[in-house]
């Protein structure tokens, strides 16, 4: 799950995003609206945690804007601003939490599992389907028009990774690093290659495609669009 932090005191933002880090999600930092919008225009998160009162703009007005272009992104404020109206505001707009500051870090990092875990199980769980493609993460099975299909692990990882980031240009740098074993195992761009020309032997028909390579820097997930 990737998540957003939202947070123009440093201190704090390092803070949450060193735990949340460590908790297990993907987490990007942004200090001001602007830099937070420019975040958004390049990645889509599951989950936003929001100050109020930022350097550049009003927090109210970014949730509005993320809750009419993706609704689905759970927003969590996290503020000084302890009002009824303000807190009232907050869910009027959409928002799935409202935290005042101070807060215990470990509470925060419960209410985000907790928010995050119902969010999974009603998106059916770590799975991908498109009606013709079906992958079930957990599960490490896949069928593509009802027949089953094998993936490696380190496809299946790089599936997860591509699915996980539609629409967005991943670097061949990027995916190296990502993929990268957790026992310090090197993956090449060789391996990189081979790995994505097996997937889409798998997955792709001559009208269907799920991978676009961007040449000169890397590849997109395209969700089967007609070639």
């Amino acid at each position: 799950m990737r998540i957003l932090v939202v947070e123009d005191d440093r201190l704090l933002n390092n803070t949450l995003c060193y735990n949340l880090s460590a908790t297990g999600y993907e987490v990007d930092a942004a200090l001001t609206k602007s830099v937070a919008e420019r975040f958004c225009r390049k990645q889509e998160y599951d989950l936003i945690v929001l100050d109020i009162n930022l350097p550049d703009g009003n927090g109210f007005d970014f949730c509005r804007d993320i809750k009419e272009s993706r609704p689905d992104t759970a927003v969590i404020f996290l503020t000084a601003n302890d009002m009824e109206s303000d807190m009232l505001k907050g869910y009027e707009l959409g928002a799935d939490d409202y935290v005042t500051k101070p807060f215990p870090i470990s509470v925060f990092q419960k209410k985000v599992a907790a928010l995050l875990s119902r969010m999974k199980k009603l998106a059916g769980g770590d799975c991908y389907n498109d009606g013709n493609l079906l992958i079930d993460f957990a599960e490490m099975t896949a069928t593509r028009d009802g027949e089953s299909i094998s993936f490696t692990p380190m496809e299946y990882r790089l599936l997860k990774i591509l699915i996980k980031n539609p629409r967005t240009v991943l670097t061949r740098q990027i995916l190296l690093e990502k993929l990268w074993d957790i026992d310090g195992n090197f993956v090449d761009e060789h391996a990189l290659t081979s790995t994505i020309s097996r997937i889409r032997s798998k997955i792709e028909k001559p009208d269907h495609a799920y991978i676009k390579t961007v040449y000169g820097m890397g590849y997109m997930w395209i969700g089967g669009s007609n070639k």
